[in-house]
C-alpha cells in the first residue's frame, strides 16, 4: 500500500532513538554510496584485521591431543619460480604447526621452475612437512591434485594454488574453529586479491553459507579446507572438468553435507596473486573455465532436480538455473491491499493483466476507500473474472489485511504485492513460482527498480541502520553491485513484501504476518520465522517490477505515527536481535551504515 513504511531505517547506534522524521530522513542517507578504495583497505588491514585474529596460542593449540593436521596440496606447472617461492614460504610461516605440504608437479617443462623444484626437493630433506612429488606425464590440473591426494596423510585437506599465498594464520583459524566444531566437513573464509607485487587489494568478504549462491557461481573460490576422508568419499576431484574442478568438487559436497556441517570464517586466509592469464586478473582469461562450471552444474542440477537446466549469463562465469514448472500450475492468489490511490492501483492492475502465468486470482482488499472513481473501479474488478475484491473497513494494519485476504483463497501460492508496483516482464511470476515450489524455499523476493531505473530492493541485509535496510538500494538497474550480488539469486535473511511469493501452507505454518507489526517491519519478521521454521528465503533478480516508492516521500510525523513505529523497532529487536546483529548473508567486515556493501 502506499501508506506502507517498510524497511525506514538509518544509520547504525545513532538511528535508534530517533523519531520517524528524523529515522527516515537518516535512512536516506544510505544513499550515499562509497567503493572500497585501495586505501580503505589498507586502512582496514592495518587498524581492523589484527582485531579479528584467534587469542588462543597457536602452539598450545597444536599441542592438543584433539587439535586437526593439515595437508596443503599445490599442483603446479610452469609456474613461475618467484611465485611459487613465495606460495611456500607463506606455508613454511604458519603459525600453527601441525602441516604438511604436497607440491605436485604436472610434468613442468620449464628449466627455472624445474630447478626451483628440486631446489625445494633437497630442503625437504631438513623439513618432512614438505613433499615434492614429479609426475611423468602432464595431466592437467584435476589429475594431478588427485595426485597430491593420494599423498595427504592429514585430517583436513586445503588447496593452495601455484602462485597464491596463505595468511600466516590460516591453518590457527581453521584449527580453532575445527576444534570448537569436530563435525565441521568444509570450511571457506575470505579471500582478497594480490598484485604481482604482492600488494594486497580487492577483498572478498563473503556470504555465511549460500545454496542459492552457489548455484549461480562459484563464490567459495579460496580458501577451502575439506576433511580428508569426505575428499576421499567424494571421489576426489573430477577429470572433466578441468578448470571448475573446484566449483564441481563443492557442488557436489553441496548435496552431501548438512548446513551444520559447513563453516564460514570470516577472515582473509588466502590472497589470490592477479597474473597474466589467471581468472583473478580477467574472467574471461580461461574461457574453457566457463564452460566445465556450466557442465559440472548441469550434472549437480539432473542429480538433485531433473528438469532444472542451467545457462550462460552476460558475465563469465556466472550461470543462470531455470526450474521447471510442474504440467499442472499450481494456483497463485495476488494479494493487493489498497484504500484509494487509484493512480498507482490502475496501473498496476493493467501491467498485471500481461502476466503470462495461467492459474493466478487477483485478490483486492479495499481498507475503507471512500473515493468515488476508486470504488468504481473497484467494483468493475469485482465482476472482472479472475479478480476478487474484500472490503474491510478496520484500522489500516498491513498485516491483518494480508492475513484476511490468506483466509479467503484457495490457492497453493500467495503473491503478496503493493499497488503502487507495476510488472515489468510477463514472465515474473513464473520465475517466482519456480523458485517457491521448490521444498526447501520460504519466501520469494523479487528485484524491485525505482522509476529511474535504479534498484530498491535487492534482498533485505538484517541490521543496516541498526535494524534491517535493502540490499545495493540506489544503483543503476544493471550494475552488477558487490560481486554481482545484486544480479544474482541467493539466499537472504529477508525479502520485501512489496512483492513477495510464498507457499500458502508456509504461511499458515508461521502464522501469517504478526498483526502486531501493524506498518513496519512484517516483512522482516515474517520471513525470519519462515527461516527460523526451516525454510530458506530467497532473492532473484530475474523477476523485476518497478515500486513507486519514492525516494524523498512524504512523512506522516504525527506522534501516533511516531509511538507506533518506534514500537515497532522495538518489537523487532525484541523478537529479533540475534539475528540483527549477525546475518548470515551478509559479512561482519561490511559496513552496517550503508546499503552498498563497502567496507565497515
Amino acid at each position: 500500500m502506499t501508506q506502507k513504511l517498510s524497511h525506514k531505517h538509518g544509520r547504525k547506534i545513532q538511528l535508534k532513538d530517533l523519531g520517524l522524521a528524523d529515522f527516515i530522513a537518516a535512512y536516506n542517507q544510505l544513499f550515499e554510496h562509497e567503493v572500497c578504495s585501495m586505501t580503505q583497505y589498507q586502512r582496514w588491514i592495518t587498524e581492523s584485521e589484527p582485531k579479528l585474529w584467534s587469542r588462543t596460542n597457536p602452539i598450545e593449540l597444536a599441542a592438543r591431543d584433539n587439535s586437526p593436521s593439515f595437508s596443503i596440496v599445490v599442483p603446479t606447472y610452469n609456474a613461475k619460480s618467484e611465485w611459487l617461492n613465495a606460495c611456500i614460504e607463506s606455508v613454511l610461516a604458519q603459525n600453527y604447526s601441525k602441516w604438511q605440504l604436497v607440491v605436485v608437479d604436472d610434468a613442468s617443462t620449464c628449466v627455472t621452475i624445474k630447478a626451483c623444484l628440486n631446489e625445494w626437493q633437497a630442503k625437504s630433506k631438513a623439513e618432512p612437512r614438505i613433499q615434492i612429488i614429479q609426475r611423468d606425464l602432464n595431466g592437467h590440473i584435476s589429475a594431478a591434485t588427485n595426485t597430491g591426494l593420494s599423498y595427504c596423510t592429514g585430517d583436513y585437506i586445503c588447496f593452495l594454488d601455484h602462485d597464491d599465498m596463505l595468511s600466516p594464520h590460516a591453518l590457527h583459524e581453521l584449527a580453532d574453529i575445527i576444534i570448537q566444531s569436530p563435525d565441521i566437513k568444509l570450511i571457506y573464509s575470505d579471500e582478497d586479491l594480490m598484485t604481482e607485487a604482492g600488494e594486497r587489494v580487492t577483498p572478498h568478504f563473503k556470504s555465511g553459507w549460500n545454496p542459492e549462491l552457489l548455484l549461480a557461481h562459484n563464490y567459495l573460490t579460496h580458501l577451502c579446507c575439506y576433511r580428508r576422508t569426505f575428499v576421499n568419499q567424494l571421489g576426489g576431484f573430477g577429470v572433466k572438468v578441468n578448470g571448475a574442478q573446484d566449483y564441481d568438487l563443492a557442488l557436489r559436497a553441496s548435496r552431501e553435507l548438512d548446513a551444520s556441517e559447513i563453516r564460514h570464517i570470516p577472515k582473509v586466509l588466502y590472497h589470490w596473486r592477479m597474473v597474466e592469464g589467471s581468472t583473478a586478473t580477467s574472467s574471461d582469461a580461461k574461457p574453457y573455465t566457463d564452460k566445465a562450471g556450466l557442465n559440472a552444474l548441469n550434472a549437480h542440477l539432473e542429480m538433485i532436480c531433473p528438469g532444472a537446466t542451467a545457462e550462460y549469463t552476460d558475465r563469465a562465469h556466472f550461470y543462470r538455473v531455470r526450474w521447471p514448472l510442474p504440467a499442472v500450475l499450481p494456483k497463485v492468489a495476488v494479494i493487493i491491499p489498497t484504500r484509494n490511490g487509484l493512480e498507482v492501483l490502475k496501473p498496476c492492475i493493467v501491467s498485471l493483466l500481461s502476466t503470462d502465468y495461467q492459474n493466478m486470482e487477483v485478490v483486492i482488499v479495499d481498507n475503507g476507500s471512500d473515493d468515488v472513481d476508486a470504488l468504481d473501479y473497484l467494483h468493475s474488478l469485482k465482476h472482472t473474472p479472475g479478480f476478487k475484491v474484500i472490503r474491510d473497513d478496520g484500522e489500516f494494519n498491513y498485516s491483518r489485511i494480508n492475513n484476511l485476504a490468506a483466509d479467503n483463497t484457495d490457492a497453493e501460492l500467495l503473491c503478496l504485492l503493493n499497488n503502487d508496483t507495476e510488472i515489468i516482464s510477463a514472465d515474473w511470476l513464473k520465475e517466482m513460482v519456480t523458485q517457491a515450489i521448490r521444498p526447501e524455499v520460504g519466501c520469494v523476493g523479487a528485484k524491485l527498480l525505482y522509476p529511474d531505473d535504479t534498484i530498491q530492493h535487492a534482498g533485505v541485509v538484517l541490521g543496516l541502520g541498526g535494524y534491517a535496510a535493502h540490499s545495493h538500494r540506489g544503483i543503476e538497474r544493471h550494475a552488477p553491485g558487490y560481486f554481482c550480488r545484486a544480479q544474482l539469486p541467493q539466499n537472504l535473511s529477508a525479502v520485501t513484501a512489496a512483492c513477495l511469493v510464498v507457499k500458502k501452507s508456509i504461511y499458515d505454518e508461521v502464522g501469517g504476518l504478526t498483526e502486531s507489526f501493524e506498518v513496519a517491519y512484517n516483512d522482516v519478521d515474517f520471513c525470519l520465522k519462515v527461516m527460523k521454521a526451516g525454510y530458506r528465503n530467497l532473492y532473484t533478480p530475474y523477476a523485476e517490477l518497478y515500486h513507486h516508492e519514492s525516494k524523498t516521500r512524504g512523512q506522516d510525523t504525527s506522534p501516533e505515527k511516531n509511538a507506533r513505529f518506534d514500537r515497532e523497532k522495538a518489537r523487532l529487536s525484541q523478537y529479533w536481535q540475534p539475528w540483527l546483529d549477525n546475518d548470515p548473508y551478509y559479512n561482519p567486515n561490511l559496513t552496517r551504515s550503508r546499503e552498498d556493501f563497502s567496507i565497515g
